[in-house]
């Protein structure tokens, strides 16, 4: 298991124009060869919007995009017609397959937190597809075919403990709260990268919301 702090996280965005972004992984100048992926994942953004601020319209190709909104809304428009208000609990996935461009804007009155993490699909080519889905905490995992994986959502009241998935790959993101997973305390904004896992449990120190991918062998 290895385990990465939100303080390390590599920071970009830009202030003044009210965009503050911190990567998990290599990521744009923040350029590491030792951290380019795990399993299928090759980022694992955090975003954070002021009012009014957005990334303007920009491509993605061969990528499954996967964002879940922590704190306020997110607006989202791409080059396919899709226009959305993604809101908390939301699961927005964006499959860029040859080409897609999109457009993400904080159009509310209140800061905008999001996390999007992005995966390989294990073919390329194929037709752009959208879709948001609703209330899948708990059991109910989201499943990413295309890239092999399923995303879980697990929220804990203090002391609940949660399975972890048995898989080659399982990247944890504690979204909020404090967990104790494998003798390590994560908190917000922590992530664990854990390889071959098994019969692993996270218990919640706190009341928590985590994120888990369940990945396959690349």
């Amino acid at each position: 298991m290895d385990v990465r702090r939100a303080a390390e996280r590599y920071r970009g965005g830009d202030p003044e124009a009210g965009t503050d972004s911190r990567h998990a992984f290599s990521f744009g100048p923040h350029y590491d060869p030792d951290n380019l992926r795990f399993g299928v994942l090759i980022a694992c953004n955090e975003e954070r919007l002021a009012p009014g601020a957005g990334f303007g319209e920009h491509p993605h190709s061969h990528t499954e995009i996967v964002t879940w909104v922590i704190e306020g809304e997110l607006t989202h428009r791409d080059s396919t017609g899709h226009g959305t208000t993604v809101r908390p609990g939301d699961v927005q996935h964006l499959s860029a397959a040859t080409g897609v461009r999109h457009v993400e804007r904080n159009d509310g009155t209140v800061p905008l937190v999001f996390l999007q993490m992005w995966l390989v699909p294990r073919e390329t080519g194929g037709e752009p597809a959208y879709r948001t889905v609703t209330g899948i905490a708990g059991s109910t995992p989201y499943a990413v075919p295309a890239a092999g994986a399923m995303l879980h959502v697990r929220r804990l009241a203090p002391g609940e403990r949660t399975a972890v998935p048995d898989a080659a790959f399982v990247y944890v993101h504690v979204v909020r709260g404090d967990v104790r997973l494998d003798g390590e305390e994560l908190g917000a904004g922590d992530a664990a990268r854990v390889t071959d896992a098994a019969g692993l449990e996270a218990r919640a120190v706190t009341a928590a919301e985590l994120l888990l991918w369940e990945m396959a062998a690349r």
